[in-house]
């Protein structure tokens, strides 16, 4: 073959700004694609030689990475099939497919899809280099090619020295891309990409500590052995049924070197009819911020890495879980978007919701005490699910837990059954009583204990939106905080606790309560009476359920932050049938506004009911409580 010079088949010059500029958002992406047409190379000549088309010694396969900063060149080379003059004019030179010019002006401004489109995996290694050679010769036999391009469509091609077949790509990186000469900088760049490929891929050789003779430090030495980076068979490959508990921990560790804690339990997805999918997906510790817990699925195509963003590939509530998703049919280069409207990535984004829902649902009947040992932990990840994908919901409303003050967990079917005798309002409403906080609600769950109700706890970041969803969706349901009112009217039965004041003795009624609550910034209170029977509480402060609920969503929901500006929306329930109370009121009954006031300013007992109610709310702060404190002493 005579030496021969050409233009790349593209027949606008605007290829390579556009790969320069917007092919990816990644530079570093280049090693992957080189890397990977390197392994695809190797495993071609696997199959030819498995098929009998191949005869000859395959040897060593090893994909071999190495630089050279005195050149400045980086290179990739490997012991594949190799390429014929031929095939590098087919495959290098002729990327012009018939659209490819409309392509490329349609997409200058944004890119990202051009790879995927026409196979340009090689063309990004123009994003760092500002020359690329590529040496190559194929397994059929005949002359070695050499092929050389500056980043312009101009290209030179001729007879090339190379003895075995194969092919080498050498990049001569350009001066703004001088980082990856750096051994640190590929070496990070092999552990992302390429650290579960099937073909041995080594970067430089081994090294072992040499101690050093007397009165001199040791040293790092190299050895002989290449230094390989990855594993060709990772776990998701193998036969779940080969497997132990310790392959499966051992490997998480592997993936997330910094975590602390062992996962609850693990799913090995291996699927090969209607789509190509495995992959071993953990359910983690949900630590309180679920933020910190994203981005920890790794996404592969035939054990190369493509992302570890999957918000939108799969659905949102699985971004918490971590592990790996590897397929064939999810393609390696394309942008996000495309991947979040591909068919197969859809197909697999449903199937891994049924097999997550498929294993919680074993678990729950195959194990439920190891369910219920963990649910505190699984908890968000499941409410995630139910809230953000229906079809999940319809699974799991199934084995979804609550759990009760005395710590004993039910499936919503089974609580319902539990309180539905006894729970019910006069509006034939079965009323779900809550409490978020055991120690600072313990008055008001007792309470509910002594009228024969059950108390939930609901204390997760999620409840709020959970318990909002199961009122729309479960029949004549709603769910009431313990202390949101008095237990009278968080479970209204038939009696009416209404109570007849005339305008004026409401108001001066109303105004001397009023003067003895504390001003709290962003407070307000209501006061209302009732009658409540002689042996309740004279004076129950409690916070209105909706305003409440409301400003507790909108520090997770941005869109509702009007809330969270609101005033805490409290109420001062005043129970008329109580002795000192109804006391109270013979002395103002026929007072006017102001002498009511002074009569209340007076009455330590007032004072005290409601600096005590104030109390068990958390509210007595500061001076009130220094004050309520010396009052205690003094009526003692």
């Amino acid at each position: 073959m005579t030496t021969k010079k050409g233009q790349i088949g593209v027949t606008t010059g605007n290829i390579f700004p556009i790969i320069k500029k917007f092919l990816y958002s990644d530079h570093e992406i280049f090693l992957r694609e080189i890397v990977s047409n390197a392994v695809d190379a190797t495993q071609k000549l696997k199959t030819l030689s498995e098929v009998g088309e191949f005869k000859g010694d395959m040897g060593d396969l090893t994909v071999k990475v190495s630089i050279d900063k005195k050149a400045g060149t980086l290179t990739v080379s490997d012991r594949g099939i190799g390429m014929t003059a031929e095939e590098v004019d087919k495959y290098i030179n002729q990327i012009a497919l018939s659209s490819a010019n409309d392509f490329l002006d349609q997409y200058k401004d944004n890119a990202n899809a051009i790879i995927g489109h026409f196979g340009l995996g090689f063309y990004s290694t123009f994003m760092v280099a500002k020359k690329v050679e590529i040496v190559t010769k194929s397994h059929k036999g005949g002359d070695a090619v050499k092929w050389s391009c500056e980043g312009d469509p101009e290209y030179v091609m001729s007879v090339a020295d190379k003895d075995d077949r194969g092919t080498d790509i050498i990049l001569y990186i350009d001066e703004e891309n001088q980082e990856f000469l750096e051994q640190s900088k590929i070496e990070s760049l092999l552990n992302k990409y390429c650290k579960f490929l099937p073909i041995p891929v080594a970067f430089g050789k081994k090294q072992e500590w040499q101690a050093g003779k007397e009165g001199e430090s040791g040293k790092y030495v190299e050895t002989d052995e290449d230094n390989v980076i990855n594993e060709v068979n990772p776990l998701w490959k193998q036969r779940p049924s080969e497997l132990k508990d310790e392959d499966y921990i051992s490997f998480y560790r592997k993936l997330y070197p910094m975590t602390m804690d062992e996962p609850l339990f693990w799913i090995h997805l291996n699927v090969d009819y209607p789509f190509n999918l495995t992959g071993i997906l953990y359910f983690p510790k949900v630590n309180n911020n679920m933020e910190l817990q994203r981005n920890k699925i790794q996404l592969y195509s035939n054990q190369v890495f493509v992302t570890d963003s999957v918000e939108g590939i799969v659905p949102e509530f699985l971004t918490l879980l971590h592990g790996v998703i590897d397929s064939p049919d999810i393609p390696l280069n394309v942008s996000r978007s495309y991947l979040q409207s591909d068919g197969n990535v859809k197909k697999i984004s449903s199937h891994i919701t049924k097999k997550v829902a498929d294993k919680l649902e074993e678990i729950f009947k195959n194990d439920r005490a190891q369910l219920e040992e963990k649910w505190d932990s699984l908890k968000v990840f499941v409410e995630y699910g139910m809230l953000t994908e229906n079809r999940f919901y319809d699974r799991a409303v199934k084995f979804s837990l609550v759990k009760n003050t005395d710590n004993k967990y039910f499936t919503l079917d089974e609580y319902k059954t539990l309180i539905e005798s006894n729970q019910k309002d006069k509006d034939d409403t079965l009323v779900y009583l809550y409490s978020t906080d055991k120690q600072e609600q313990y008055s008001f769950i007792e309470t509910a204990k002594e009228k024969g109700y059950d108390v939930l706890i609901m204390d997760g970041q999620l409840d709020t939106h959970w318990i909002g969803q199961l009122e729309q969706k479960l029949e004549k349901t709603k769910f009431v905080r313990v202390d949101s009112n008095t237990i009278e009217q968080l479970i209204e039965k038939e009696e009416n606790t209404d109570v007849e004041l005339s305008d004026t003795e409401k108001e001066n009624l109303t105004e001397s309560i009023q003067s003895l609550l504390p001003k709290i910034e962003k407070t307000e209170f209501n006061v209302t009476f009732k009658n409540l029977g002689e042996s309740t509480k004279p004076i129950q402060i409690t916070q209105d359920e909706f305003m409440r609920r409301m400003k507790e969503m909108s520090a997770m929901q941005p869109g509702m932050a009007f809330y969270g500006e609101m005033p805490n929306m409290m109420q001062a329930i005043v129970n008329m049938e109580h002795p000192i109370i109804k006391s109270f009121f013979e002395e103002v009954k026929n007072k006017s506004k102001d002498e009511s006031i002074n009569s209340a300013a007076s009455n330590n007992k007032l004072k005290q009911l409601i600096d005590l109610s104030l109390l068990s709310n958390g509210l007595l702060k500061g001076e009130a409580l220094s004050n309520f404190i010396k009052r205690s002493t003094d009526m003692l």
